[in-house]
C-alpha cells in the first residue's frame, strides 16, 4: 500500500436541477449521494463506444455495490436522441439499470467541461471531484482507484440501497426491438433479428412464424436452434445458395452461420471478447477479436461486415476462412479516398450491394457510401457531408440529409434507406445522388397509410423481397411492409406465435392478491384472467399458468398445468380442489398473450406470479376459491 491519496480536493460541481429523470423516484443531488462514490457516465444512445462501456459499468457497480452510484448523463448528440421517449427506449434495450438524467442542453455537460463520447468522471464520497477518463476502457482504470478510495474513506460510507427505480416495462411484445431482417425469395423465408430477446425468428414472407434460433437467453453458444445463444444479435445475411444464414452476434464480437437445413449454430469468427488488435494475415477467424459487427452483405463467397465498434468494413474469404480490413483507417471520420489508406467511417452498419459496389449507412456521419471491391477502389460519399451535420431534408448533392441512419438496401437501382432518427424510409439514386422520401411522417408513431400519413419509431433495419420493402420497425416491436412506388405502408400480423415459444418476456409481475376465507371440501379453484381495457386475449400463441400450493395439506390441487387460446376478453377455467382447515398460498405462475383490440398486429406477453392467501375454515361462507387478475396495459 502507498501513501498517496486518490480523495479529491475541489468540490464536485453541484448537478442541475430542472432536468428528468429516470430509474429514480426523484431527482439525485451530489449533497443526497454524500457517503457514496460516484461515475458520472457522460454518454448519447447511439455511440457505439458508449454501449462498449456498459459491461465495465455493471462490473463496477456489482463490485462496489454498497459503496458506488453510476449515474448515466445522456448529452444526446442528435435532436432525437435528445427526446425522453428515446432515451427511456434505450434505457430498456441497452438495460441499463443505473440512475440516469437527461441532458438534453449539455449543463450537466458544460458544467463538468466534458468534451466527447464517452467520458466518466469519478467523485469521491465526500463529494470531491478525483478525475476523469475519455474513451474505453473502463473497468480496468477505475477499478483500482475505487479500492483505494474504498480503504481511504472505510467507515464514512453510506451504504444503504442505491437510489433505483427502473423504468423497465411489465409486459414484453412477441418481438423486442429487431435491429435488421433478411429475406431468401426462393424459399420464401423472412428472418428476423429479435434482438432484444436475443434470438432470430424465422417466418415466410406473410408472417407465419416458423421458429426460433435461439433459445432467449444471452449468452454465446453453439449448438441446434433450440440450444444455442447469442447476444442481442443485429445484422443477417443469407448465402448465395439460401444454405446458410449469417448472423453478426453483434454484443458478443463474434460472427455466427446457421444452417438452414439442421438449423445448427456455429461460430465462425470472433471469441466472444472485445477487440485488442487489428486482424494479421493467416490469423485464425476463430481467434480473432471483433468490435460490435452490426451490417452484413454477402458478395462472391466472401462475407462483408460493417465494423461498427472500430469505424472499418471487414471482410470474410468463406471458403478460405480468411478475415481482413477492407476499408477504413479506424479513425471516426467522412474522409472519402483510397479504401485502407485515406477513408474515414464512423460506425458502419446496414450494408448492401448491386454486385458493383458495396453500400453502407455511417449512422454517426448521417451519410450513405460506396465502395468497389477491387483493391484500388475508393471509398465515396453519396449522403452527408460531417459528423455533425444532419436534418430530414430532400434533394441533390450536398443538399439531401439524413438522421442517423442504421441499414440500407437495394432494388431496381436505388437504395432504400432506414432513416432511423427521422422516423422514415428514403430513396438514394446512387447516379445523381438524389435523395427522396418514400413514407413516414418525420415524428415517431404507429400510423399505417401511405408516404407521410405512415408513422415509424426509429426503424433500425430493412430488406427486399419480392418487390417489397420489409422494415424492421425498433422500438415500435414490429415488422412493417412498404410498397416503394407508393409509399403504402402496412403492419405485418405475426401468425403461428405458439411455433417459436415465448421470449424471455418482460419484467416478472408480481401481484399479492386479496385474502379470502373458504368452507372446507371438494370444490372449485376458479381462475380468471382479464385483458386490460382495450384489448383482447390471443389465440395465436397458448397461454399457460402452473397452480401451487405452499401447503397442500390445506389446498389440493387437482389440476396444476393450465393452458388456453382464445381471443375473448377474458377467460375463466374451473380447477378442482380439496379444501381442508388451515392456511395456504395458492400460487399461479407463467405468461399470458394478449393483443390490442383495434391494432392487433402488436401483441404483448405478460410474465405474472400471483400470490392469493387461503384460509381455509369451518362456516366460512364462500365456497370456491377464486384467482382473479386482471393483465396489465403497456
Amino acid at each position: 500500500m502507498t501513501d498517496r491519496t486518490w480523495a479529491g480536493t475541489e468540490p464536485a460541481p453541484e448537478f442541475p436541477g430542472g432536468l428528468t429523470w429516470f430509474n429514480v423516484q426523484e431527482p439525485l443531488t451530489l449533497e443526497s449521494l454524500r457517503g457514496k462514490m460516484v461515475l458520472l457516465d457522460f454518454w448519447t444512445l447511439g455511440c457505439i463506444n458508449c454501449q462498449h462501456i456498459i459491461p465495465d459499468l455493471e462490473r463496477l457497480q456489482e463490485e462496489y455495490v454498497d459503496t458506488l452510484v453510476v449515474i448515466g448523463v445522456h448529452s444526446g448528440k442528435y435532436s432525437t436522441e435528445q427526446e425522453d421517449e428515446s432515451i427511456v427506449e434505450a434505457i430498456r434495450r441497452l438495460e441499463r439499470t443505473h440512475p440516469v438524467v437527461n441532458d438534453e442542453d449539455f449543463v450537466f455537460w458544460e458544467r463538468y467541461n466534458v468534451r466527447a463520447w464517452p467520458t466518466i468522471v469519478l467523485i469521491d464520497p465526500a463529494g470531491n471531484f478525483v478525475g476523469y477518463h475519455e474513451g474505453e476502457g473502463v473497468y480496468s482504470i477505475f477499478r483500482g482507484v475505487l479500492s483505494a478510495l474504498e480503504e481511504e474513506f472505510e467507515g464514512r460510507f453510506d451504504r444503504s440501497p442505491a437510489p433505483v427505480a427502473l423504468e423497465a416495462a411489465p409486459v414484453s411484445t412477441i418481438l423486442r426491438y429487431p435491429g435488421a431482417l433478411a429475406i431468401d425469395e426462393e424459399r420464401g423465408r423472412l428472418y428476423i433479428a429479435d434482438s432484444g430477446h436475443n434470438r432470430i425468428l424465422v417466418s415466410n414472407l406473410t408472417g407465419d412464424l416458423q421458429r426460433a434460433i435461439g433459445t432467449g437467453e444471452e449468452g454465446f453458444a453453439d449448438g441446434h436452434a433450440d440450444e444455442a445463444r447469442f447476444r442481442q444479435p443485429h445484422g443477417l445475411a443469407v448465402s448465395e445458395d439460401g444454405s446458410t444464414l449469417y448472423v453478426a452476434d453483434t454484443r458478443n464480437h463474434a460472427l455466427r452461420a446457421v444452417d438452414t437445413e439442421t438449423w445448427t449454430v456455429r461460430t465462425i469468427a470472433g471469441t466472444g471478447e472485445r477487440l485488442a488488435r487489428f486482424p494479421m494475415p493467416g490469423d485464425d477467424p476463430m481467434e480473432v477479436r471483433m468490435a460490435s459487427p452490426w451490417g452484413l452483405a454477402v458478395h462472391e463467397g466472401k462475407l462483408y461486415i460493417g465494423m461498427a465498434g472500430v469505424h472499418q468494413l471487414w471482410v470474410m474469404d468463406l471458403e478460405a476462412k480468411t478475415v481482413e480490413m477492407f476499408a477504413g483507417t479506424s479513425r471516426e471520420g467522412l474522409d472519402d479516398g483510397p479504401k485502407l489508406d485515406i477513408a474515414t467511417l464512423a460506425q458502419p452498419s446496414g450494408l448492401a450491394t448491386d454486385g458493383t459496389f458495396l453500400y453502407w449507412v455511417d449512422p454517426e456521419a448521417s451519410a450513405a457510401r460506396r465502395v468497389g471491391f477491387g483493391e484500388e477502389a475508393l471509398v465515396d460519399t453519396l449522403v452527408g457531408t460531417g459528423l455533425f451535420d444532419y436534418g430530414n431534408q430532400d434533394g441533390g448533392p450536398g443538399e439531401g440529409q439524413l438522421q442517423h441512419a442504421q441499414d440500407l438496401a437495394y432494388l431496381n437501382g436505388t437504395l432504400y434507406i432506414a432513416d432511423t432518427y427521422n422516423h422514415a424510409i428514403r430513396a438514394l439514386a446512387p447516379g445523381p445522388r438524389e435523395l427522396t422520401s418514400v413514407a413516414g411522417s418525420g415524428v415517431r408513431g404507429w400510423a399505417d397509410g401511405a408516404g407521410a400519413e405512415a408513422q415509424f419509431n426509429e426503424p433500425g433495419g430493412i430488406a427486399v423481397g419480392n418487390g417489397l420493402l420489409y422494415v424492421a420497425d425498433t422500438n415500435n416491436h414490429l415488422v412493417r411492409v412498404v410498397e416503394p412506388t407508393s409509399g403504402m405502408v402496412s403492419t405485418m400480423q405475426l401468425g403461428n406465435i405458439g411455433a417459436v415459444g415465448a421470449p424471455r418476456p418482460g419484467q416478472l409481475v408480481q401481484t399479492q392478491l386479496p385474502g379470502q376465507q373458504v368452507a372446507p371440501g371438494v370444490t372449485n379453484l376458479r381462475l380468471k384472467v382479464t385483458a386490460p381495457a382495450g384489448y383482447q386475449l390471443n389465440s395465436l400463441a397458448p397461454s399457460r399458468l402452473t397452480l401451487t400450493s405452499s401447503n397442500p395439506a390445506v389446498v389440493e390441487i387437482s389440476q396444476p398445468e393450465l393452458q388456453w387460446s382464445t381471443d375473448d376478453p377474458e377467460i375463466e377455467i374451473p380447477v378442482p380442489v380439496e379444501l381442508h382447515e388451515g392456511d395456504a398460498d395458492v400460487i399461479a405462475t407463467g405468461e399470458a398473450y394478449y393483443c390490442e383490440k383495434e391494432l392487433t398486429e402488436l401483441c404483448f406477453i405478460a410474465r405474472i406470479e400471483l400470490t392469493a392467501p387461503v384460509r381455509v375454515e369451518a362456516g366460512a361462507s364462500q365456497g370456491d376459491v377464486v384467482v382473479e387478475y386482471t393483465l396489465p396495459a403497456d
